[in-house]
């Protein structure tokens, strides 16, 4: 799929982050760009950069997912691109023992059914909803519909302590990506994840620097964070090169995770 200003593309987590760095990339290349977000005061303000359009949205909610789309497809018209950046995380082990007190805990099923709930069925709910939309498009050359790219992380294949819940719901993006390529290939919809290392986001932002500096070190090559136009670009790529379907891919410098 060629870029431009006759492609529009949902964005969702696009306020910050991986999805900010995609939205922009996607408007620089002409794309109308819709931002599904919480954050209003961020995502109204990237909108207005780019020339796009915010929508209040938390993708757990289903009347509000339902309304986002309806309020990005009557701004910018019906998307051919879906980029899936929502998503959030915990850290809390399957049972632990309390050093001081020893009292023994178990993980909370309500907080691993909330990381489940966001990352993974909000993720899930925006590629069905999207692909429906897409149905109604008449296919680009090849018979080509739309493209989504999901976001899952390298916890899906090496979670860290206490990650039980988020590489759970992670290595789900990444165990769904092909069923759903499958699903949608008659209809010319491609499908594709991206699983990012340790990158320079607003979740490390508040980190001390020390901190940061160890998880440089820690990736093998090159020893830096991420940068979030690297996840823009790898979304890009997946987005414009035709024969890429059904995959899942690492971004991460090689890092291969430690338990802790």
């Amino acid at each position: 799929m060629k870029l431009s200003s006759d492609i529009s593309a949902v964005v969702t987590g696009g306020a910050s982050g991986l999805g900010a760095a995609t939205a922009r990339r996607l408007a620089q290349h002409g794309v109308k760009v819709a931002l599904f977000d919480l954050n209003a005061e961020a995502g109204e303000a990237l909108a207005k950069q780019i020339g796009g359009v915010f929508c209040k949205v938390d993708v757990t909610n289903e009347d509000q997912v339902d309304a986002a789309f309806a309020k990005a497809r009557a701004a910018i018209g019906q998307e051919r691109v879906l980029v899936n950046c929502a998503g959030t995380g915990n850290a809390i082990k399957t049972a632990s023992r309390d050093k001081k007190t020893g009292e023994i805990k178990a993980f909370p099923t309500a907080n691993f059914d909330r990381i489940i709930q966001i990352n993974l069925v909000g993720t899930f709910r925006c590629i069905a909803k999207s692909a429906a939309g897409m149905l109604t498009l008449e296919p680009l050359e090849h018979g080509e519909r739309g493209a989504i790219v999901n976001t899952a992380s390298v916890a899906a294949q090496d979670g860290q302590i206490g990650q039980a819940s988020y590489s759970a719901s992670k290595a789900a993006i990444v165990g769904m990506t092909l069923p759903i390529a499958r699903d949608l290939m008659g209809e010319g919809i491609r499908v594709n994840t991206i699983l990012p290392g340790i990158f320079e986001t607003p979740l490390l932002a508040g980190l001390p620097d020390n901190v940061k500096d160890a998880l440089a070190a820690s990736v093998p090559f090159p020893k830096r964070l991420g940068q979030p136009d690297e996840y823009a670009a790898l979304a890009e790529f997946m987005i414009t090169t035709g024969y890429m379907n059904g995959e899942s891919v690492r971004i991460d410098g090689a890092i291969r995770m430690a338990p802790r």
